[in-house]
């Protein structure tokens, strides 16, 4: 409890920093960061083929969802002539890229959320001494190399993703009654590798305004103003 009252008796709310770029990169990254993992972990598709027999067409509808472990989606194939239908799986395990991606992405929304408050809560803590800038720059440091991968790594597992549920692959498994129907919608997935790496960008670029707020770049000793150091000669 003492804690907290020192932290809540130490809180000092300004938007000014909101007005610099170190505040206005941070809620942009905050913003991105949401859609990056949003677009991602609520994720849900379904691809389409056609059974065609003499008298009767019958569609197949596969669905699939983050985090993408294709073979957990079992459909049926309704074959003609009455015989029996046949369960097959979609093939393919993509989660390692699509949660490693969203894992990052919901790190990333806690840490931007943390150090925004920091920013207009507890600015003359944050700049008060060297330590806090310094650890905030490696951390952002971090974050850009964890989107350059993660993104990276989701791009290429969205395109094994989009192979897998392409309806004119699918169809290799009955191909003597089944034609490709319907490409599922993957829009928001697409979506979801361009705001990684615009965070990728955002985190990178933000890394110059921390660096500007540390001990390297500012002056340790700045010179001496003539009310401090006398008038010269004396």
């Amino acid at each position: 409890m003492d804690t907290v009252q020192k932290l809540m008796s130490g809180f000092s709310l300004d938007l000014g920093p909101l007005k610099e770029p170190l505040g206005f990169i941070r809620v942009l990254e905050w913003v991105f960061t949401i859609f990056a993992f949003a677009t991602t972990g609520g994720f849900s598709g379904t691809t389409h083929l056609t059974v065609k027999c003499e008298q009767e067409v019958h569609d197949v509808a596969p669905v699939f969802s983050y985090p993408f472990r294709l073979s957990a989606h079992p459909f049926t194939i309704q074959f003609c002539n009455g015989s029996a239908s046949n369960l097959t799986y979609l093939q393919g395990d993509f989660s390692s890229s699509a949660e490693f991606f969203v894992c990052v992405g919901v790190f990333g929304f806690l840490y931007c959320t943390a150090t925004l408050i920091l920013y207009l809560g507890y600015q003359s803590v944050y700049r008060q001494t060297t330590r806090g800038p310094f650890i905030d720059l490696v951390v952002t440091a971090a974050f850009a190399f964890l989107w350059l991968v993660s993104s990276s790594a989701w791009g290429k597992g969205l395109t094994d993703v989009k192979y897998a549920t392409n309806p004119e692959h699918l169809v290799e498994i009955c191909k003597e009654i089944c034609q490709p129907g319907e490409f599922p919608a993957m829009g928001r997935l697409n979506a979801s590798v361009i705001f990684g790496f615009l965070n990728l960008i955002l985190w990178a670029g933000n890394c110059w305004f921390i660096y500007k707020e540390t001990a390297f770049h500012k002056d340790p000793n700045p010179p001496t103003t003539m009310e401090e150091g006398g008038a010269p000669g004396q």
